[in-house]
């Protein structure tokens, strides 16, 4: 193993080579090094790039094309598609569908599954409520012109929300089911963002490729008078959509 493949290796805490070497050529796009419609360097130099053999780059080329963030040209090469990644701006006031607007004709949301759990520590400290609090937990899946841009699971607390799961799905909206609870407006309380390899079901409910990355949003809305309405985990695919905040 070269340093190159040994610093990656090291880098990534184990992580499958292949997987790194698709990294890499994704953040050469998203940072600007490659723009759509360019040209990557073949299998041979990209294989001397990262100190690993041709066919770690054969399959991180193909994952990257299964996820559509590259296309192979028979005879021509492997070049940079020209989708185009939606830009969702993360405030204030966060709104899914008015984040989205002029970028996608029909957008909407899906409820998953809804059931009612304990809060523990971290959730309660969210929602400001006791541990053991009962929580209604929401998962869903929201759709722009068709394509998986979201997965989330939600988090309200029961006696405030009882029978919100039933709203979403009617409504397919979060703020919408809201205001069927007497909540006209509310805004963004916080926000984290991270970044990190999709799951088995990440992968299959947004149809990722194995391998793909997910931008993750971890957030609380609050209402008017600062309580804390909803807590939230949604889960963003990298290569569909950036998060502008």
């Amino acid at each position: 193993m070269t340093k190159l493949s040994a610093d990656l290796a090291a880098a990534a805490g184990g992580v499958a080579l292949w997987r790194q070497v698709a990294d890499a050529i994704r953040l050469d796009i998203v940072g600007g090094k490659l723009s759509p419609g360019d040209r990557l360097a073949g299998e041979l130099p990209l294989a001397e790039r990262f100190g690993v053999n041709r066919h770690t780059v054969r399959r991180a080329l193909s994952v990257l094309a299964e996820e559509g963030v590259v296309r192979a040209e028979h005879g021509r090469g492997t070049f940079v598609s020209a989708a185009r990644r939606l830009s969702y701006p993360i405030g204030r006031r966060t709104r899914f569908s008015e984040g989205l607007a002029g970028q996608a004709r029909a957008i909407r949301g899906q409820l998953l599954s809804e059931r009612l759990e304990r809060a523990g520590a971290g959730l309660a400290r969210a929602l400001a409520v006791r541990p053991g609090t009962r929580l209604v937990r929401i998962e869903t899946l929201s759709l722009a012109d068709g394509r998986p841009l979201a997965r989330a699971t939600g988090w309200l607390e029961e006696a405030r929300f009882r029978g919100f799961g039933d709203a979403y799905a009617e409504t397919g909206s979060v703020t919408q089911a809201l205001h069927r609870f007497g909540i006209d407006d509310y805004s963004r309380g916080s926000t984290r963002i991270s970044a990190r390899h999709a799951d088995v079901e990440e992968s299959r409910s947004l149809a990722l490729a194995p391998g793909a990355v997910v931008l993750v949003s971890d957030a609380v809305d609050i209402d008017t008078a600062g309580r804390p309405l909803h807590a939230m985990l949604t889960r963003f695919p990298a290569d569909r959509l950036e998060l502008v905040v």
